[in-house]
């Protein structure tokens, strides 16, 4: 048998490194999931090639740990993300609606250890998201089909990190699309599916911007004024009813679940 080169022998080395991180990251005990996610810090400082390069799976696993039910690991999960923000920047664009949403999903912990962490990893990121925001608006005015929808899930999930420091990016960028959604411009069909993807913009629109919404919508046609009202009306009613214990059908599609659709 030939010996191995060095670049068959360094391939080997880091897919024993990523099995090895792998392993840690969904390890039962919670210790060792931490040890998990200091080795992802120690890799990202060390072979930020090799994290970048696999960033999608590595992040299959890491994100488990940004929502981990022990505080502990989640609190450094969330500072290490902070951190690796920093580090591979535009090497977790392929990830970076899940980062979001794992920030997002932290932001009304009441623990405030969590709480903070995950201020600090969206200070890290708002930079990343703004820049994000604004290439998703430029694509979606030029997008038709299930593409459109798609690209609206996205900024609707950027909406809130977005908003709390650069709001004028939000209005600008996202308005814009609301405004079309409710105008039936561009979109492939007239569905249920449609439907849902418009209110849960509005929806998350609504919930940074309040009454602010409605102002900026009296700019707008009639017809679209009245759809934003009906849209805000329902989400009233059906915040109303859950929060009397009552079970709806297709809870799923309810338009306050903003980050149900990437579950």
């Amino acid at each position: 048998l030939r010996a191995r080169s060095p670049r068959e022998r360094g391939a080997v080395g880091e897919t024993e490194t990523l099995h090895k991180l792998y392993n840690l990251l969904e390890a039962k005990g919670f210790e060792t999931r931490m040890g998990g996610v200091a080795l992802l810090l120690d890799l990202c400082k060390n072979s930020p090639k090799l994290i970048a390069t696999n960033i999608v799976q590595i992040f299959d696993y890491f994100a488990l740990r940004i929502s981990d039910t022990h505080k502990k690991v989640k609190q450094m999960a969330l500072d290490v993300l902070a951190e690796m923000i920093v580090i591979l920047e535009d090497a977790l664009i392929p990830v970076i609606i899940r980062l979001v949403e794992g920030i997002t999903r932290n932001l009304n912990s009441k623990d405030p250890g969590v709480h903070a962490t995950a201020v600090n990893a969206l200070e890290e990121s708002i930079d990343h998201l703004v820049s994000l925001m604004k290439e998703f608006s430029h694509q979606w005015s030029q997008l038709s089909g299930q593409a459109l929808l798609d690209v609206t899930e996205r900024i609707t999930v950027l909406v809130e990190g977005v908003y709390a420091r650069s709001p004028e990016v939000v209005q600008r960028s996202a308005l814009p699309v609301l405004w079309s959604l409710l105008e039936n411009k561009a979109l492939p069909v007239r569905s249920a599916n449609v439907r849902t993807v418009v209110t849960r913009l509005a929806s998350a629109l609504y919930k940074v911007m309040g009454t602010k919404l409605q102002k900026c919508a009296a700019s707008q046609p009639p017809h679209v004024r009245e759809r934003l009202s009906n849209i805000l009306g329902c989400c009233a009613k059906n915040d109303k009813v859950l929060k009397k214990g009552v079970h709806l059908p297709l809870l799923s599609a309810l338009p306050f679940l903003i980050t149900a659709w990437g579950a």
